[in-house]
């Protein structure tokens, strides 16, 4: 009998990937991820994304019914890795730069998901239960915000995530208006509608 240790070996000596289910879902996230940042949603296909991520065609199809499916789950993961960031910070400041900063990492994704969030109901549906589930986390975390409804928080989570957006796009520094100053704003509208707490 073979250890299987030798077969990852001589499979990845052969060139080929383990066929670890979770490994190649996340891989093929990885390479969708990348894709979808370089060229857009549009302009890939699921044999593109398979072939970056090191697999066959069909491997794609083992894990995602569609590519539009794979996207959702790439903005699933990118919501979770931008609160995950959001809970290290300790001010305002910080919480608009961190936003920033995480939006202008994925322009191509960012630019996809606005698009496919007016087009396909799929994915407006995808991230609208993902803004619900950033409320209920947000509460979690913020007990304060009890006196707040839900009508409050979600308008300002889409004002907050259109300002870092378009900070990231560059569209203030197209207006002439300096970053500095945007970040300013939007840490006092960030400190002004969930203040009371030492993070946030």
């Amino acid at each position: 009998m073979v250890h299987p240790m030798a077969i990852r070996t001589i499979r990845a000596k052969a060139g080929q990937r383990p066929r670890d289910g979770q490994a190649t879902r996340t891989a093929l996230l990885d390479a969708a991820m990348t894709e979808f940042n370089s060229v857009g949603f549009i302009n890939t296909n699921s044999n593109k994304i398979a072939a970056r991520a090191g697999y066959a065609p069909q491997s794609f199809y083992n894990h995602f019914p569609d590519k539009l499916s794979a996207f959702i789950a790439c903005y699933d993961q990118w919501i979770e890795a931008e609160f995950a960031d959001l809970g290290q910070v300790r001010t305002a400041e910080e919480a608009a730069r961190q936003l920033i900063t995480h939006h202008a990492g994925d322009l191509g994704f960012r630019r996809s998901l606005r698009h496919l969030s007016l087009v396909e109901p799929r994915m407006r549906t995808a991230r609208a239960q993902n803004r619900l589930r950033q409320i209920k986390a947000m509460r979690a975390r913020l007990p304060h915000l009890d006196r707040l409804d839900d009508a409050d928080i979600g308008t300002s989570l889409l004002l907050i995530e259109r300002l870092a957006d378009s900070c990231a796009e560059g569209e203030f520094a197209d207006m002439g208006i300096d970053d500095g100053a945007v970040i300013v704003e939007l840490s006092r509208l960030i400190r002004t509608r969930f203040g009371k707490r030492r993070s946030i």
